[in-house]
């Protein structure tokens, strides 16, 4: 991946948005919550403006004017430059064709399952389960709610991808569950084996 001068995938929506039309951080941000882009870009107001402050040093985006309404503090709309437009396209197109190792925490763990007894393992593997299945039902109502709303399908594919990929995480963790259950998982007898108490060690507790 290359390496960009503002790294943090807000920036890349601060863009975005911008590319759209000019407007302030604080539109910014009612505008990615009403759309729901929230749901998949960690959002919050003091990222969002020290993102605006690096792309505006780095020339990605400039100050267009400064207005006010009514009592409240003066805002500073943002618009983007020829470097932030072709900043946006290139690195847009990149996460679009380029898959990109991510770390993700639950592979971590699995990696290291065998630390873990069989038993430990089957049950906390179905509590991950249970929280999957509450949340695939939460994003189901959100999904009805943004289709209600009128919003194209255009505008909401990375929901519907997220909810695929809990939905996939779901099924093979089941599978999982099952295979260490009936011990048709390929190394679950050497795992049992290296996990069972060692018979020195229970002569020793006898005595």
């Amino acid at each position: 991946m290359t390496r960009r001068k503002v790294a943090n995938p807000l920036a890349l929506v601060v863009l975005a948005s911008l590319e759209e039309r000019s407007m302030h951080p604080y539109e910014m941000a009612t505008t990615l919550r009403a759309r729901h882009k929230d749901e998949s870009i960690k959002l919050n107001f003091g990222s969002l403006y020290t993102v605006v402050d690096a792309l505006q040093r780095h020339g990605l985006i400039e100050a267009q004017e400064t207005e006010r309404e009514g009592r409240r503090p003066e805002r500073t709309v943002y618009r983007i430059t020829e470097a932030g437009s072709a900043e946006l396209f290139d690195w847009l197109s990149e996460l679009i064709s380029v898959p990109g190792k991510e770390y993700l925490q639950f592979e971590a763990g699995l990696s290291l399952l065998p630390v873990l007894t069989p038993d430990q393992a089957v049950q906390l593997l179905g509590i991950r389960c249970q929280h999957l299945e509450v949340d695939l039902a939460q994003r189901r109502t959100v999904r009805d709610m943004i289709a209600a709303q009128g919003v194209p399908r255009l505008l909401f594919v990375e929901f519907e991808y997220m909810t695929a990929l809990l939905e996939a995480e779901l099924e093979w963790t089941r599978t999982l569950i099952g295979e260490v259950e009936s011990k048709t998982l390929d190394g679950v007898e050497q795992w049992h084996v290296f996990h069972a108490p060692h018979p020195d060690a229970e002569r020793g507790h006898a005595t």
